[in-house]
Parts: structure tokens; C-alpha cells; sequence
């Protein structure tokens, strides 16, 4: 199996593999392979390739044969009518590799496209959004000669957003590509407490759909979430701040440069434990502690999250840097 992640953080994926008895056999930028399947819903992965083969090519027609000759044979007894994810990708830290990547695709397409005109045209070069299996083509690229590829694929709802000109800070890239791990985003009518909102990237993103924001933040908004109609800016402390009783928002956002134990224990806990929100989007930071060791307090079967939000799921986004994202509903706010 092939998993990808974010570059830079393979030897926390390797960590995280190994607490769920999966070792790892190969590793570059990007990029791990392993011989066992993991236990756990993997938290640094991005997307998961299974059953695939590796492919080498001193050239890029080489290259693009090869893949050609192996997805042609895997379709024996397949039909495929509907749209399918036909994905070619690979570390860009390599450099040139992009062009070579590019180079093969589209000799790989030609080649599709002579044999099998009509699955060639249901061709899509991404993955669905989302968290969930898809059964399509994937290639990564461990090098410039040497390509992984495989039929089965697993995303695990990373994905790489589009900025929007009014969005006053890149951290409304984080939320926006958390609605996707969640399956869920805000909508018109509903009610969202964002705490930590300063400059107003998460809450610039619930008020765009239509949604009703309550920011909290004695710093300043910026950009599109300035004077927004649907923003109500109140400058106080997020921690201090408390809801109305009997008041239950949709959704609770926080995004706040703080120890994460800390933001757990003030933020997190008394709101879920609470049900005073119904879903959350919440963002901690491990620069400064274990990273792992933190996973596994939150996992723990009796801790505020597994009690109060069994369906949590937790992700290292495209976008975040040393943070997890964690979305989860609710269950008392059902």
C-alpha cells in the first residue's frame, strides 16, 4: 500500500502507522509505503493506494506504455459508464519531476484515448471530494523513472482549496477544506460562534454561505469579514466567552494560536460536554508537544471527544502546518 501526506511530516505518518502495528517498508518526500494495512483512521495521510504495482520507464512514452499496458489489463471483466478519477501525481520537491509527470499523462491519455475512446473521455484528473473509497487510477511518482500506480484508491478528504480575493487571511483555506473531511459546511439560515476569529477567514466563509456568525475576537476583522452584514463582531476573549442558556449554535469554530491541552480543556470540553454547539471545526497546534502522544489522549475511549462526538474524525489538512483539524457533530445536539 501506498500512502501519501503532507512533505515534510512522512516521519509522523511512519509514527502514526507504527502505533497501529503497520511498519513502514519505503519512504520519500510526500510519500510511505507499507506491507500491512492500518488499524486506524489515519490522521497524516491523504490518500491511500491499494493492491498497486510499481512501474519503471527510462523515458516518458516508456513510462506511459507500461501504465497504459497495466490499466488496460486490469479493466478485463470491468465496465466503466460513469465518470472515473484518473489521477497522475508525485512529491514537488523534486525538481523538474512535474514536467515529467505532466509528460507522461498525457502520453498515457493519447494512448487511452486510441483504444478505449469512450472510458478515456469519463477520465477526471482528481479525486472525488471527500472521505471514502473510489475504484479509478492512480499514479505517484516516487522518481522520475520509477511510478506507483493502482486501481484502488482511498481519499481521506484532503484537498487542495481556491482562494477567494476577499477572504482576509489563509487560514480560511483550512476551514473551507475541513467541510469536505466533515461532509458537511454551513448553510443559509444557521448560526455559527467562531472564537479566536481575528482577521475573520472561518467566519468570512460561514457568512459567504449564508450563515449567521457570531465572531469573537478582541483583535480585528479584515477583508470581507469587516462589517459583513451576516458578521457580529463582539471584542472578548474566546475562552471567557459563554453562550446564552438554553442557546445552541450549529456550528462552533476555533482556530487559536494556544497549547492544545489548553484549548481542550476551556474550549472544547465545555462546549461539547454542553452540547451547546451541534458541529465543530476545531484546529490544534502540536508544534510544541508530541504530536502522536497527542492523537492518542484524543482517541482515548473515555475522553470528551469519543464520549461527545463518536463520529469525530481528525486530519493534518493540505493547508494546515503543525496543527490537526478535528470536525465531528455533536451527539447530545443532534
Amino acid at each position: 500500500m501506498l500512502i501519501t501526506c503532507q512533505a515534510g511530516f512522512e516521519a509522523l505518518l511512519t509514527r502514526e502507522l507504527g502505533a497501529g502495528g503497520a511498519a513502514v517498508s519505503q519512504q520519500g518526500p510526500g510519500w510511505v509505503r507499507t506491507e500491512t494495512v492500518p488499524a486506524t483512521d489515519l490522521v497524516f495521510a491523504h490518500w491511500l493506494l491499494r493492491g498497486e504495482v510499481e512501474v519503471k520507464g527510462d523515458s516518458v512514452n516508456a513510462l506511459a506504455q507500461r501504465l497504459a499496458d497495466f490499466f488496460m489489463q486490469s479493466l478485463q471483466g470491468e465496465r466503466i459508464a460513469a465518470p472515473w478519477p484518473c489521477v497522475f501525481a508525485g512529491p514537488a520537491e523534486l525538481i523538474g519531476l512535474g514536467r515529467r509527470i505532466s509528460g507522461v499523462e498525457g502520453a498515457f491519455h493519447v494512448l487511452l484515448k486510441k483504444k478505449l475512446s469512450r472510458v478515456a473521455k469519463l477520465a477526471w484528473p482528481e479525486l472525488p471530494r471527500g472521505v471514502g473509497a473510489a475504484r479509478g487510477f492512480a499514479v505517484w511518482f516516487t522518481d522520475f523513472g520509477v511510478a506507483v500506480a493502482g486501481r484502488d484508491l482511498f481519499g481521506n478528504g484532503q484537498c487542495r482549496m481556491a482562494d477567494d480575493a476577499l477572504a482576509p487571511s489563509r487560514s480560511y483555506l483550512k476551514v473551507e477544506e475541513a467541510y469536505g473531511v466533515l461532509g458537511l459546511e454551513p448553510e443559509a439560515g444557521e448560526t455559527v460562534v467562531d472564537l479566536g476569529a481575528a482577521p475573520g477567514g472561518w467566519s468570512y466563509s460561514a457568512a459567504k454561505r449564508g450563515a449567521h456568525v457570531l465572531a469573537i475576537d478582541n483583535g480585528p476583522l479584515k477583508g470581507g469579514a469587516l462589517a459583513h452584514p451576516r458578521i457580529e463582531h463582539r471584542r472578548e476573549d474566546a475562552f471567557g466567552y459563554r453562550p446564552v442558556a438554553g442557546q445552541v449554535c450549529d456550528w462552533l469554530f476555533c482556530d487559536l494560536v494556544e497549547e492544545p491541552h489548553h484549548v481542550l480543556r476551556h474550549i472544547v470540553e465545555p462546549w461539547l460536554s454542553h452540547g451547546w454547539c451541534r458541529r465543530f471545526v476545531v484546529n490544534l497546534k502540536f508544534g510544541r508537544v508530541d504530536a502522536v502522544a497527542l492523537l492518542q489522549e484524543l482517541r482515548l475511549p473515555g475522553s470528551c471527544l469519543q464520549v461527545h462526538a463518536p463520529g469525530l474524525r481528525i486530519r493534518h489538512l493540505y493547508h494546515d502546518r503543525e496543527e490537526f483539524t478535528l470536525v465531528g457533530e455533536v451527539a447530545a445536539a443532534r
